[in-house]
């Protein structure tokens, strides 16, 4: 891989990582709600979840779309369906002075499997894999995985952190709630453009 591809991939992994869609939206609300320290397992499910669904999709996974046409479609499908169940729940969640003893962030493992049901994860794993490793070696697929793993994990952290300071503004029970319904309004939001496709 040239020195150009790689600076061009690690842009396209800056700008998809960062830029707003489910996993973002999902760990600003985290933010907000639990605070940073509470988030960061539900960050590293989201960072190592994702990194591992780049490599296996640059392994493999193409090919059963390829071979499997409608798979692709029952995937969305699924997908959209969880997206809304996890709107519901967002824009629902208790509020600061009727939270429940259980109220907690997503954990590791949920995060890390959320990966497989994320629209915006499956575009971003297979546009890297199609764009800048099509046809390649495993060693090409491995060296896209790590840009994603490198670039990820600062980029989500943003939206962690921010949430973290935003929470510190939305002290009162209506504020925390009105901003947890307009989260939930932009997670439904960001499947409009998958869907679309």
């Amino acid at each position: 891989m040239t020195y150009e591809v790689l600076t061009a991939l690690a842009v396209f992994a800056l700008v998809s990582s960062i830029t707003p869609g489910p996993n973002n939206l999902m760990l600003m609300a985290s933010g907000v709600n639990f605070g940073a320290l509470r988030t960061v397992p539900h960050a590293l499910g989201v960072c190592i979840g994702f990194t591992l669904m780049v490599g296996l999709v640059g392994v493999g996974l193409m090919g059963v779309f390829d071979a499997i046409p409608n798979s692709h479609q029952v995937l969305k499908v699924v997908s959209a369906l969880y997206l809304l169940y996890l709107a519901y729940k967002l824009a629902t969640t208790d509020t600061l002075g009727e939270r429940a003893v259980d109220s907690r962030p997503m954990t590791f493992f949920q995060a890390a499997l959320f990966q497989w049901v994320n629209p915006k994860a499956w575009t971003m794993a297979l546009t890297a894999m199609t764009v800048y490793a099509g046809g390649g070696s495993l060693q090409t697929v491995l060296l896209v995985t790590l840009v994603f793993g490198v670039v990820n994990a600062p980029s989500i952290s943003v939206w962690v952190l921010a949430g973290d300071r935003l929470g510190l503004l939305l002290s009162t029970s209506g504020r925390l709630r009105a901003f947890n319904i307009v989260m939930a309004a932009l997670l439904v939001a960001s499947l409009y453009p998958v869907l679309m496709q």
